[in-house]
C-alpha cells in the first residue's frame, strides 16, 4: 500500500507546471461547487435537497466565475504545494472571504431569480469553503512531504520503519520546528522526538513528535531508537551550548548542529544546513562584541593594506575591515590560487551589499621592498595589517632560511616602506609561539617584534639599508598583536582529528600533557583590529586567550560527540584508539602569551598591553645582518647562537636542521 502511495505521489510531482496548475484549478472549481451544494444542505436539510441545474443553476455558474479569477489574483496557484505555509493559508482566507462577499452582492442584485435564496447560505458557503479549500491543501502538503503518520504515533497496521537514521531534534522553538519540516521533505533522516529544557512542554507533542526532557534522553533513546540528536539552538550562548554537550557526553550518539544565529540571520546558511558542532562551542567561550569606536578608527573612510591577504587570519582581517566603510581594500598575497578565492569571495559580497569600496588583488612578495613601497606609495596606504608569515612550526624548523627571511627580514621590509610612503598605522600579527620560543618560527616572530619595538623607539631619522641609503623620519605606529591558535587556522588540529575519526582513527596526540590557547578565528580579527587602534608605538597586546584546553581532552570530546567510544586498556572495545605520537620538531607542551609579568589593562576587557624589553635599532641591526650573512653561509650553528643571543628565553629543542644544508653535508 505504501509503495502504491509513494508512486503516486512521484508520479504528481514529475508532472509539467501547466498540468500541476490545471489539476489545482479543476479541483478547486469542484470544492466551489461542493461547498456552495452543502451550503444549502446546512440550511434546508436533506429533506429538501436542491439540484444545482434546477432553479438555482445561476448560482453554480457565478461562484466559480467569481471564485477563480480571485484564487488566482492573490496567488493560490503560484504556491508550491510542499512549502505550503501561514502566508499561503492567509491568501485563502482572503481570496474566499472576498469571493463569498461578491457572491452575496450577486444575490441581492439578482431579484428576478426564479427561486428564492436562503439569507444564511453566503455564510454557509464561506465556512464551507475555508475548510474544504484550506484543508486540502494542507492535507496535500503531508501528503507530498510523505509524512502521514509520524514515528512517535506509529499506526499498528503499518510498518514505518524505512531505513532512513533516526534523530532527535534538540530544541523545540522555531528552528527545530523548522529543521522538522526540512528534515521531512528531504526524506535523508527520520525526525523522531524533540528534547527542549523547558518543562511548560515536556511530554507534549509538537509536530508530531513527543518532547523529552534532558534528563530522560536514555528513556527517549529506548523508545523511538534515535542514533543522533541534531542540535537546534542557534541563538544560546557558547557557555550554554557548551553545558549541553557535556550532558550529551555521556550517551552512544552522534551529535551535530544547526548554524549559529548569526550564520543564520547573514543568510550565509539556512537552517537544514546540518553540521558537525563547532569546537567553539565545547570550549564554551562566548566572543565580546567589538567596540564600535575602536574597530573603525583606522579603517573608515581609509586606504587599508592586509599582508597575506589569503591566509586563515589574513582573509577573516578582510571580512571584518569591509564591515567598516573603508574606501580602498589592497589585497597582498604571494599565493595565486588564495588570493583568487579571497578576490572572489568579496567581490561577491560587495555586489551583494552595494558596498562601497574599492578591492584590489596584487600578488607580490614582502621579500621585494620596492614592490611594497610602490604599492604603499600608489595608493597612499594609511593602515597595513601585517599577516603574511610561514606559521607552521614543523615546517619552518627544517627550512630556516626561509623562516628567517620571511618572517624577519619580510617584516622589516614591510616595515621600513610604511615608513617611507606615510602610514600611519601598521599592525602585526605575532603569536604565542613567540614567547620564550624552543622552535625557529616562534624566534624569527619575536625578532619581527623586536623589529617594530627598534623602530617605532627611533625618534631621529632612520637608516635604511638600501642602495640609495635614505633618510626618513619615522611617523609610523607600530603595534604587535600576539595571540594563541585559532581554530579552523591551515594546519589547526581540529580538522585533522575530525578527519582522522570519519577514517575510524586512530587519533593522534603528540602527548598526553600538551595544552594549548584556543580562540576563533572571527574573534581574533576583530581584537587585532580594535587592538591595533589603541597602540601608542611600540605596543605589544596580548589577547585574553581564556584557560588552555588539554589536546587529548578536546581529542575525548570529539570522539563522543560523533557517537563513537574512545578504544583503551579500560574499554578495549571500544570505536576509536588514541595514539601518541611524540611531540613534533620545535613543538612545546604548552603555551605562554608573556615574556615578563609586566602587564597592565587597557579599555578593552579582551586585551592587555605587554611591556617588554627590546633592542636599540642600531643594536638590532648588527644582528640581523649577522643573521642574514649566517643564513647565506649555511651556518646554522651560528644562527642557533645569535637567535640565543637576541631573543630573550629561546632554548630550542634538539639540534637545527635545515633540510637543504643536510643534504649538501652528506652528498660527495
Amino acid at each position: 500500500m505504501l509503495r502504491t502511495v509513494d508512486k503516486l505521489r512521484e508520479g504528481l510531482l514529475r508532472l509539467p507546471r501547466g498540468s500541476k496548475r490545471l489539476l489545482q484549478l479543476t479541483t478547486d472549481v469542484a470544492l466551489v461547487w461542493a461547498a456552495l451544494w452543502l451550503a444549502f444542505v446546512v440550511r434546508l436539510g436533506t429533506d429538501n435537497l436542491i439540484h444545482p441545474w434546477g432553479g438555482h443553476l445561476w448560482l453554480f455558474v457565478a461562484a466559480p466565475l467569481i471564485a477563480i479569477p480571485l484564487f488566482v489574483r492573490f496567488g493560490m496557484y503560484r504556491a508550491v504545494m510542499r512549502y505550503f505555509g501561514n502566508d499561503a493559508l492567509l491568501a485563502i482566507a482572503k481570496a474566499v472571504t472576498l469571493s463569498a462577499l461578491f457572491l452575496a452582492l450577486a444575490v441581492y442584485w439578482y431579484r428576478d431569480a426564479p427561486v428564492a435564496v436562503p439569507r444564511s447560505l453566503v455564510f454557509n458557503y464561506w465556512w464551507l469553503s475555508l475548510v474544504m479549500l484550506g484543508g486540502l491543501r494542507l492535507g496535500m502538503r503531508q501528503y507530498f512531504m510523505g509524512d502521514w503518520f509520524s514515528v512517535s504515533q506509529p499506526m499498528p497496521f503499518m510498518n514505518r520503519d524505512d531505513g532512513l537514521p533516526k534523530v532527535a531534534i534538540y530544541g523545540a522553538g522555531a528552528a527545530g520546528n523548522q529543521l522538522v519540516g526540512a528534515l521531512r521533505l528531504g526524506r535523508a533522516m527520520r525526525p523522531v522526538a524533540f528534547i527542549d529544557d523547558d518543562s511548560g512542554i515536556a511530554d507534549r507533542v509538537i509536530a508530531g513528535l513527543r518532547v523529552f526532557k534532558p534528563k530522560h534522553i536514555k528513556q527517549m533513546i529506548e523508545e523511538t531508537g534515535a542514533q543522533e540528536i541534531l542540535l537546534a539552538i542557534p541563538s544560546a550562548s557558547r557557555g550554554r551550548r557548551r553545558e549541553v554537550l557535556e550532558h550529551l557526553e555521556q550517551f552512544p550518539l552522534h551529535v551535530r548542529s544547526v548554524p549559529g544565529f548569526m550564520d543564520l540571520a547573514s543568510g550565509r546558511v539556512k537552517v537544514d544546513d546540518i553540521q558537525e558542532v563547532d569546537i567553539t562551542d565545547l570550549l564554551g567561550r562566548d566572543a565580546v562584541p567589538p567596540q564600535q569606536e575602536l574597530f573603525e578608527r583606522c579603517i573608515r573612510g581609509q586606504t587599508i593594506m592586509v599582508t597575506g591577504a589569503g591566509g586563515s587570519i589574513g582573509s577573516e582581517l578582510c571580512r571584518q575591515i569591509m564591515a567598516s566603510e573603508p574606501t580602498t581594500l589592497l589585497l597582498f598575497e604571494h599565493s595565486e590560487f588564495n588570493l583568487y578565492s579571497i578576490h572572489t569571495e568579496l567581490e561577491q559580497r560587495i555586489e551583494r551589499e552595494s558596498l562601497p569600496l574599492r578591492l584590489v588583488p596584487i600578488l607580490g612578495s614582502i621579500r621585494n621592498p620596492e614592490r611594497l613601497l610602490d604599492i604603499m606609495r600608489t595608493w597612499q596606504v594609511d593602515t597595513v595589517y601585517h599577516a603574511a608569515a610561514y606559521k607552521h612550526v614543523p615546517m619552518v624548523e627544517h627550512n630556516i632560511a626561509e623562516g628567517m627571511l620571511n618572517n624577519v627580514m619580510g617584516s622589516l621590509y614591510t616595515a621600513q616602506a610604511a615608513v617611507r610612503a606615510g602610514v600611519k598605522h601598521f599592525v602585526l600579527i605575532s603569536t604565542d609561539k613567540a614567547v620564550r620560543p624552543t622552535n625557529v618560527m616562534g624566534s624569527t616572530k619575536r625578532l619581527a617584534e623586536m623589529v617594530l619595538q627598534a623602530l617605532s623607539r627611533e625618534s631621529g631619522p632612520v637608516l635604511f639599508a638600501d642602495k640609495d641609503a635614505v633618510h626618513q623620519v619615522n611617523k609610523t605606529r607600530f603595534t604587535m598583536v600576539r595571540f594563541g591558535n585559532v581554530l579552523g587556522s591551515s594546519g589547526s588540529v581540529i580538522p585533522r582529528f575530525y578527519a582522522q575519526i570519519r577514517r575510524g582513527g586512530p587519533v593522534t596526540v603528540t602527548h598526553p600533557n600538551i595544552t594549548r590557547y584556543f580562540m576563533t578565528i572571527p574573534e581574533a580579527a576583530q581584537l587585532v583590529i580594535q587592538a591595533g587602534s589603541m597602540g601608542q608605538g611600540g605596543d605589544v597586546f596580548v589577547l585574553d586567550m581564556a584557560q588552555p584546553v588539554k589536546i587529548l581532552e578536546l581529542a575525548e570530546k570529539m570522539i563522543h560527540l560523533s557517537g563513537l567510544s574512545v578504544r583503551s586498556e579500560k574499554n578495549p572495545h571500544g570505536d576509536i584508539a588514541i595514539e601518541f605520537s611524540g611531540l613534533r620538531p620545535g613543538e612545546k607542551l604548552y603555551e605562554e602569551l608573556l615574556i615578563g609579568d609586566n602587564v597592565s589593562p587597557t579599555d578593552h576587557p579582551m586585551i592587555m598591553r605587554a611591556n617588554e624589553e627590546h633592542l636599540a635599532w642600531e643594536a638590532l641591526k648588527a644582528v640581523l645582518a649577522a643573521l642574514l650573512e649566517a643564513v647565506e653561509q649555511d651556518d646554522y650553528a651560528k644562527v642557533r647562537q645569535l637567535l640565543r643571543e637576541t631573543v630573550n628565553g629561546y632554548t630550542p629543542e634538539g639540534e637545527i636542521v635545515d633540510w637543504i644544508h643536510q643534504q649538501r653535508r652528506i652528498e660527495p
